[in-house]
Parts: structure tokens; sequence; C-alpha cells
């Protein structure tokens, strides 16, 4: 089976202290996969020794066929495609764009066109648009959209990339539940177009039935990886949440309830 990233015995450290400490799993051709986790618990680390941001200290790692120290790392980012809150960094670009227009910068990984645009890749972003029930938002400019639909924007662009891997850090940060569900309906065709999903978050009811695999992450180490259900368990993520929680399942979504214990005692 193919490998679509392996990350080997990962370390790393920053200023002298251990951020991610042994960190081991693979994705492979046909996973999706999630990465859950308290908020920092070190996925955002993961993320970017993944990227190519941070290089590991310790430990070896392959993404999409690109081993690192052996290939270019730029060009490895452009077959990924990430959508974060902290692409709102770029906002007073994003602002001054149309729907439109910031879905075609995802052809040449920018904020912002600065050359020219053919017909075929402007045919080709508005059917994005379209597959994402935004084609209301083509002629608006950025400012004017919710927050939601920021963010399905924002994916809109990544798929413009045509993207191996597609990492959704927090995507559904913030958003009310309308948005939300909105968000989850991109992410569960994902994988109907032959891509794979790369998804963060630390809210469980977040993972639709596109979700087959799940990494739990705590204090910069791996409480689990694996399918799914082996892994959502009761305990598992109570030790990964650091609270007693209990898990069940309705609809092919994972729900998480507080397990009073202090409670039961009464």
């Amino acid at each position: 089976m193919q490998k679509v990233l392996s990350l080997n015995n990962i370390i790393w450290r920053r200023n002298g202290e251990t951020i991610l400490n042994d960190i081991s799993f693979e994705v492979n051709e046909g996973e999706q996969w999630a990465v859950l986790g308290l908020n920092g618990a070190g996925k955002t680390s993961i993320l970017d020794i993944i990227m190519g941001y941070n290089y590991p200290t310790g430990g070896s790692a392959e993404v999409i066929g690109t081993e690192f120290g052996k290939a270019s790392l730029p060009e490895m980012r452009k077959r990924i495609g990430f959508v974060s809150s902290s692409l709102d960094k770029f906002h007073q670009t994003l602002n001054r764009e149309t729907g439109l227009n910031i879905v075609l910068s995802g052809k040449f990984s920018s904020f912002g066109i600065y050359q020219d645009i053919d017909r075929v890749s402007r045919d080709k972003a508005a059917r994005i648009l379209k597959e994402l029930n935004l084609e209301h938002l083509s002629d608006r400019t950025y400012n004017t959209f919710s927050q939601g639909e920021r963010r399905r924007i924002l994916i809109g662009r990544a798929l413009m990339g045509e993207p191996e891997l597609l990492i959704l850090d927090e995507p559904c940060s913030g958003l009310d539940i309308r948005a939300r569900e909105d968000v989850l309906k991109i992410v569960n065709r994902i994988p109907l177009e032959e891509r794979h999903l790369l998804y963060v978050t630390h809210h469980i009811e977040e993972l639709t039935s596109a979700i087959t695999h799940v990494l739990l992450i705590k204090d910069g180490g791996i409480v689990a990886a694996g399918p799914k259900k082996e892994v959502l368990t009761s305990e598992l993520l109570s030790d990964t949440y650091k609270t007693p929680v209990k898990v069940y399942f309705e609809n092919e979504r994972p729900w998480l309830v507080i397990d009073d214990v202090e409670g039961d005692n009464d």
C-alpha cells in the first residue's frame, strides 16, 4: 500500500525544550485521518513538520513521496492544500478580492492575482464555487463574507490547486452550528475526489463518516493511532483530554459527554 505520509520517531526541540517526542504514524492510500488533542498538545507542531516549516530534531519524515533532506520541500508544498485560521493574517489582501479571484489564487498558491488567467482556469474556479454552493460570492469581496463563507471559500482556494493532501487545521473554529455543518459537508466529499485529508481539531463531533483513522496527541506524544472506532474510546479520550469523558456514536459521528464521576457518587 502506498504511503501518503510517514513520520518515524520524530523529535522536535525548541530552545532546549522538547515539543514533540517520538511521533510515529503513517497515512496510507485511501485513509483519511484526523488529529485530536487539547490546545498546546502539539497538533500545530506536527503540521509544521509535515509542511516542512520546521525540520525534525530527530527521526525521519516523508510526505507525498518527498523524503526530507533529499528533495525540495517548496515543491512538495505545492502538492498540499492548507486551510487554517492562521490564514486570517492575509485579510488585508483578501478583503479586496472577490470570491472568484480568491479561488483562482489557489492555482498559484498566492494571495491575490498577479498573472493573466486563462478561460480554462476561470471556468474551473467557477465550477468549484458552484460545487461548494458559493456562486453568490463570485463577485462579492471577502470583507462582506460571513465567517463560515470565509472558511468555505478558502477550502475552495485550496482545492483549486488540486492537492494530493488537504490539511484542514481547525476549520470550524469560531463557527456557529449551521456554518460548521456547511464546512463538514465539504469535508465529507473530499475522499470522493481521490484526495487525502488530514483534519485537525479538538472537537470529536466534527469527525464525519469521511474520517477513517484518528491520531490522539497529548503533551507532544502519541496516546493512540489507528482506525476511528478503535481509537475513539472513553478511556483513550479521557487520557487525551485529561478529563473523564464518555464517547458514543450516532449517525456515524462520535459525540462526547463529560463523565461526572463526582456527581455519580452523590
